[in-house]
């Protein structure tokens, strides 16, 4: 690699909205990451799903298509 001409790569601990936190590397300058979502309560790895209805967008479909 070519000296000074990458940005600098450190470790940053990521915490997430639920509570779970881990170690990550980045080249942004912060010591923490906050983020919404990680791989322990995102649906695709829980298995659970969960169903917004905005706006009452689910009943607007049913109605509309009669189900």
């Amino acid at each position: 690699m070519k000296p000074e001409i990458h940005p600098d790569y450190h470790e940053v601990t990521v915490v997430c909205a639920c509570g779970a936190t881990f170690k990550t590397g980045t080249t942004k300058n912060v010591e923490t990451m906050k983020v919404d979502i990680c791989n322990k309560c995102h649906p695709f790895f829980t298995g659970k799903q969960k169903l917004v209805d905005t706006g009452g967008r689910v009943e607007k479909f049913n109605k509309k298509y009669k189900l």
